[in-house]
């Protein structure tokens, strides 16, 4: 996915699924070769609970993201999907 692929997407709320088991969902502010930037981010490891990404998701979804670092910097070769939080689907 390119830069530019995601250019409709700043400023909107998505949910970032990486390799490692992180789940990110904030506002996208920037995209580069490099990097994703999101500010308002929810950064959650899913280790740390046993709901599934899908449910945690969805929560966020219905509930708001909850936000607890105010600007994450993810490494593109990190990253697996970009999506809109308004897309994801029950």
């Amino acid at each position: 996915m390119a830069a530019e692929e995601l250019a409709d997407l700043i400023g909107q709320e998505v949910v970032v699924d990486s390799v490692a088991p992180f789940v990110y969902l904030g506002t996208l502010k920037y995209v580069s070769d490099q990097t994703v930037v999101l500010r308002n981010v929810d950064v959650h490891d899913l280790r740390d609970s046993n709901t599934t990404r899908e449910r945690y998701v969805l929560d966020a979804r219905h509930d708001g993201i909850g936000a607890n670092r105010k600007r994450v910097l993810i490494q593109r070769h990190q990253v697996v999907s970009i999506s809109p939080l308004h897309d994801v689907l029950e």
